[in-house]
């Protein structure tokens, strides 16, 4: 499985929907809030060129949002 990072922020409902989706697959995944940690806000940035969240790293390939297509694809869960 590759290894999976999803930048976040608390007040975000589509991160919240990504993570139970992939806590409902099984999927281990490291959280990185970017409302705290400036740092990981400007390398979420400088990965996907976004400022919204949630931005997904799967195995050094970016997900921009929820999108369940890509996420599964990059996961290999079809």
């Amino acid at each position: 499985m590759p290894k999976v990072k999803i930048y976040t922020t608390p007040a975000c409902p589509f991160c919240y929907l990504a993570k139970e989706y992939l806590k409902e697959r099984g999927v281990d995944f490291e959280e990185i809030d970017v409302s705290k940690n400036e740092a990981a806000a400007k390398e979420m940035v400088e990965k996907s060129g976004q400022m919204g969240v949630p931005v997904i790293e799967i195995g050094g390939k970016i997900v921009i949002g929820f999108d369940k297509e890509k996420i599964d694809q990059l996961l290999n869960l079809k």
